[in-house]
């Protein structure tokens, strides 16, 4: 409920615009002087005030600015049968939410105030919030500056308490488990437990133990009884990351889960309930393999109740400079203490579009507090051109040679083994052979 004042030296007006007020369910006090009011919100809670441009004393403008001076948060719409561009440009330099011709239009008055009232939720719901991530811990902590994070950060607090099913979309490195965990620590869930599984790690005839656990001789090497994820998760929150590798079969199961929130461990006729909150996160597009039959529709529907997109870093470089310093603090350490970064540096970072986003700044970050002499990070030991191939190719060309490089990195250090290779990579036996024979065959 808004509490709203009216200044009109015409009690005719007042008198209308009091009841339309009160109709919507304001609380209004009304003043034919700006004076009585100025005095008024001095000792009573105001949320808007709704003032004449002209009246005898203190105009609409004067009053404007002395509400302003009393308290900032008051919003000022501004009524005017002068309807001049001047005065209303006039009024809104100086603070006035909006402005309003005579004879008012209630429909429009109705519009504006709806504005203020969804203004006055999202200031809260953003001081609110603000406490609440105050109180997280180092892990949780995301670093941002740029607008398209703000709004992520003011979704998650609005959703944080819900039980609904989280979607988080995002390139590869873009962050998505530190959303989820951000999640988790918001809610009321967050003195439970947060399981993570990588669904893209688990070998396929695994995943169904995995999930809902199994009781001893459930299969040859069940040698005694395992919980599932979801059984530990009971009552907190379970993170299903890369969610687009789990088995159509395992689809099926788990669709069964999230509607009965129950479920029973494999060789066991027991039911068990679950109550966890399930966030989810993937770096394909599942609604594209929804089409090719590749992911459950009614599984896709039932996760993706509340979609959050994390934009890569190349869209929010305004976020870089605040990470650099972060990441510099969070690797500089013991003798080789490393104060900042050179402006040319920094020029450099931010015109680099970073295929494996921020987990790849953080690394350039931490190989150059590592190498560098001095206490600034200067362009040399930043590494962005070291690969002469890179010059010229474009971002889908860089991505490639990136993977690749990292797909044969893990093939060298396991001895070619994809089963490792693919665990230390976090996919799937499958995508990682089917990358082997694109990048090498």
């Amino acid at each position: 409920m808004l509490s709203v004042c009216v200044i009109d030296d015409d009690k005719s007006q007042r008198e209308v615009l009091k009841d339309f007020l009160t109709d919507l369910g304001c609380e209004v006090r009304t003043y034919s002087r700006g004076e009585s009011c100025l005095e008024a919100i001095k000792k009573r809670n105001t949320d808007v005030v709704i003032t004449d441009y002209k009246m005898p004393g203190l105009s609409g403008i004067e009053t404007l600015e002395k509400i302003k001076q009393i308290n900032p948060q008051i919003q000022v719409i501004v009524v005017t049968a002068y309807g001049t561009i001047e005065n209303a440009v006039k009024a809104m330099q100086l603070g006035a939410w909006d402005y309003i011709s005579k004879p008012i239009e209630m429909d429009e008055l109705e519009i504006k105030l709806n504005r203020i009232k969804e203004h006055k939720t999202l200031l809260k719901e953003n001081e609110i919030l603000k406490e609440k991530m105050e109180l997280l811990t180092p892990e949780t902590d995301i670093i941002y500056r740029s607008k398209k994070m703000e709004e992520i950060i003011n979704l998650i607090g609005r959703i944080s308490n819900r039980k609904s099913s989280v979607l988080v979309q995002g390139e590869t490195g873009t962050g998505k488990e530190l959303i989820a965990r951000t999640i988790h620590d918001l809610s009321d869930r967050k003195d439970e437990n947060f399981v993570a599984v990588n669904c893209a790690a688990i070998p396929e005839n695994l995943f169904e133990s995995e999930l809902f656990g199994h009781e001893k001789g459930a299969f040859t090497g069940a040698d005694s009884q395992r919980k599932g994820r979801f059984e530990i998760a009971n009552k907190g929150t379970l993170f299903l990351d890369e969610v687009g590798e789990i088995p159509l079969n395992i689809q099926v199961k788990m669709l069964r889960v999230l509607q009965e929130e129950e479920f029973q461990r494999l060789g066991s006729s027991e039911t068990i309930s679950t109550d966890v909150r399930i966030v989810a996160a993937t770096n394909q597009d599942l609604k594209t393999m929804v089409d090719e039959d590749r992911f459950r529709a009614d599984l896709y529907f039932r996760l993706n109740v509340i979609p959050i997109q994390i934009p890569p870093l190349s869209e929010r470089k305004d976020d870089i400079p605040v990470l650099v310093d972060h990441f510099i603090e969070k690797h500089s350490h013991g003798e080789h203490d490393v104060e900042g970064i050179s402006t040319e540096a920094l020029d450099l970072l931010l015109k680099y579009e970073f295929p494996g986003n921020i987990r790849e700044l953080e690394n350039i970050i931490e190989r150059a507090v590592s190498l560098v002499r001095g206490s600034t990070i200067t362009s040399e030991y930043l590494f962005l051109d070291s690969d002469e191939e890179i010059g010229g190719q474009d971002l889908n060309e860089k991505v490639a040679n990136y993977e690749k490089s990292l797909i044969k990195k893990a093939l060298d250090e396991n001895n070619n083994n994809q089963t490792r290779a693919a665990q230390e990579l976090g996919v799937s036996v499958t995508t990682l052979n089917y990358k082997v024979k694109k990048y090498f065959d």
